[in-house]
């Protein structure tokens, strides 16, 4: 049986500072490269031609799932597999990955995405949360990407039962949340104002106001942030949907971070009682207690996130949720509990 092939598609606009580590992570494991182009001045074309890259100039109408789509239409291979300019696919599993895509009864793979976040390189490995995205798609099928900004790839609507999905673990390593990278690209600025642009039509999804939550968040505006996110899980409840769960961990987050915690703890058995396998949730929760000093509750919430772990591919993940930061509170709780007992 002869191997699958892999287009890696991409689109990209002044990326010379982060380009060619990307392309170099994947060199190895696909076969062509689509580049997708709105418009770069500096070097990121020549290095794009290092690699023997297909490139395509596009004029850029603000609409990220259209470019996407446009590079969908020039790629020949098998397998789609797409990319930013800020990411690396980890190396060593090349073998590993074309094994896995001889199953033809798999139509999309949701691979891991380790999303760093702080203030500047080198990155912090403890400091990354860790979410599922469907990157790996079999090209030929009818698949697009929608949404104008956080675009996805979605299945057609006259699927039959043949179109599956599964988890491969084959890890992508994400840079763009670094600060020191946000403000010199400016791409807070950049995604805000396109968000808004969603937000004005009238049938948008309630994504859209998760996602103007986020990008309050990253400001520090924790107001605007919150009232976002309860629309968003309004507008969920209100078409029958169940909210989705990355939704509550921002929403308990932002109650933590701004020491609300009488109003945390009404709501946040709620959405445990929805996620109840979350293990950030329970983390929250832990640390609730443990500020409101309820460290007997806050040790119950900590031994939970040691049983749980943080290999959920369903969920959005802090690093150590489900590790060291749950066991450096179980021991601080057993700290104060024993402090407690001698007074």
């Amino acid at each position: 049986m002869s191997s699958p092939s892999i287009s890696l598609c991409m689109i990209v606009k002044n990326e010379e500072d982060f380009i060619e580590r990307c392309l170099k992570s994947v060199q190895n494991a696909v076969q062509e490269i689509i580049i997708v182009d709105t418009g770069s001045t500096d070097q990121t074309i020549e290095i794009c031609k290092k690699y023997n890259a297909s490139i395509f100039p596009y004029r850029w109408n603000h609409h990220f799932a259209d470019a996407r789509n446009f590079g969908l239409s020039k790629a020949s291979g098998d397998w789609i597999l797409w990319l930013d300019a800020d990411e690396e696919l980890e190396t060593g599993h090349e073998e590993f990955l074309m094994e896995n895509l001889k199953n033809k009864n798999v139509t999309m793979y949701y691979l891991p995405v380790i999303n760093y976040y702080g203030e500047s390189f080198p990155v912090d490995p403890e400091k990354a949360f860790l979410y599922h995205q469907p990157r790996l798609f079999q090209n030929h099928k009818g698949i697009q990407f929608y949404n104008r900004i956080h675009e996805t790839p979605i299945f057609p609507k006259n699927r039959d039962s043949s179109y599956t999905v599964d988890y491969l673990k084959v890890p992508i390593h994400h840079y763009g949340y670094i600060e020191e990278l946000t403000k010199k690209r400016g791409k807070g600025e950049r995604n805000l104002q396109l968000i808004q642009e969603e937000y004005k039509d009238p049938n948008h999804s309630p994504w859209i106001e998760y996602h103007l939550a986020n990008e309050y968040y990253r400001r520090g505006d924790y107001q605007k942030a919150f009232d976002y996110l309860n629309e968003s899980i309004f507008r969920f409840l209100l078409n029958g949907v169940k909210p989705p769960s990355i939704l509550y961990r921002l929403k308990y987050g932002i109650l933590v971070d701004t020491n609300s915690f009488e109003n945390a703890l009404e709501g946040i058995d709620k959405a445990i009682a929805l996620y109840p396998d979350y293990v950030d949730l329970h983390f929250l929760k832990g640390l609730i207690y443990y500020q409101t000093e309820k460290f007997s509750e806050a040790l119950a919430c900590f031994e939970k996130c040691l049983e749980l772990g943080e290999q959920n591919s369903k969920y959005l993940i802090l690093k150590g949720t489900g590790s060291f930061r749950a066991q450096q509170y179980k021991a601080q709780c057993l700290e104060k509990l024993g402090r407690q007992q001698t007074k």
